[in-house]
């Protein structure tokens, strides 16, 4: 694989970012997430084990169009 499983897209104007992965060779939106729970949370109910000591490394999760853990639009 030549990118992390897990995208967690940009943030909305309204808030939030959409969370996807890819998984039995296609991508697969988890839904939207406002907060780090709530990440853990559709990590979790995809499968991950320990969701929350993933949340930092780049070979699972890629943070895409804003900073890691910011929820609002800039």
């Amino acid at each position: 694989m030549t990118s992390a499983p897990i995208v967690v897209h940009r943030p909305s104007p309204s808030g939030g970012r959409r969370v996807s992965v890819h998984q039995h060779g296609r991508d697969e939106i988890l839904g939207t997430a406002y907060s780090d729970h709530d990440l853990v949370v559709f990590l979790a109910a995809a499968g991950v084990q320990d969701p929350d000591s993933i949340l930092d490394d780049g070979r699972w999760i890629e943070w895409r169009g804003g900073r890691a853990h910011q929820w609002s639009a800039a």
